[in-house]
């Protein structure tokens, strides 16, 4: 059953902010990986047979995310890596599109992706900050996010959140967003997303009353109505831990 399998993640950051991420990936029994352009521009040839060569030997039914700022040399490298993957590769995209809302538009890089998760950076362009800055401190938060993803993922009974769940959200040719939040705030427009995948982490000190209702406003707010949830009290966090995914139809 795909609930009790364990499967193989390869995180992949093309270009420098994507390796800014992928870099800070904490989390034990992932695969992590680095493609730079620079060499790409010099020898393309030589460059692109290295990437066949890795890519195409994969293990069946890996999970490949491919992490790059939207920008026309780092998409030439992810038609090139999408096309290299055998054709059981789960393959999704987590994209930097700073000021730009990628779920009003399908980009044709996108077509062969179960899902394509953006950041458009506006958690970290509300403030007056030079672009550089918003990209750094975005990093470290879609670090974080990947590796509590993936811990939540191989510790099933931690949240009751597992890989059906998982593929439940994101097969089919999806848009989609993660977070990684320490609270919810239930102006921003939630409810142009059709299905959750939510984990709650509580610390003793917050009671479980407030992750049902962070739960329940979720659910009044997807417009599908369509949650998958698990709570769990950790004595380790303080406070709330959610990580929220959300995705909808293209």
């Amino acid at each position: 059953m795909i609930a009790m399998r364990s499967f193989t993640h390869i995180f992949v950051g093309i270009g420098n902010s994507g390796a800014n991420i992928v870099d800070r990936i904490s989390a034990d029994g992932v695969v992590k990986v680095t493609v730079n352009p620079a060499p790409y521009i010099l020898r393309p040839r030589r460059y692109l047979q290295r990437l066949e060569s890795f890519f195409s030997r994969i293990p069946e039914d890996t999970f490949l995310w491919l992490v790059f700022e939207d920008k026309p040399i780092n998409r030439e490298l992810v038609d090139f890596i999408m096309g290299s993957v055998p054709d059981d590769t789960i393959r999704l995209a987590y994209t930097l599109t700073p000021k730009r809302e990628l779920v009003y538009e399908k980009p044709p890089w996108a077509e062969g992706f179960e899902t394509v998760f953006y950041d458009s950076l506006w958690d970290f362009l509300r403030e007056d900050v030079p672009l550089g800055i918003a990209f750094e401190r975005a990093s470290v938060s879609i670090a974080e996010l990947f590796s509590r993803l993936y811990y939540y993922l191989e510790n099933q009974m931690l949240v009751n959140i597992d890989y059906a769940d998982l593929f439940n959200m994101i097969r089919g040719g999806n848009v989609g967003i993660m977070r990684l939040l320490d609270r919810v705030d239930f102006s921003w427009h939630w409810g142009i997303w059709e299905r959750g995948l939510i984990g709650i982490l509580v610390g003793e000190d917050f009671p479980l009353s407030g992750a049902h209702a962070i739960l329940a406003r979720f659910q009044e707010l997807l417009s599908e109505k369509d949650v998958i949830w698990g709570i769990i009290t950790d004595e380790k966090v303080r406070g709330v831990e959610i990580l929220a995914l959300l995705t909808r139809r293209w």
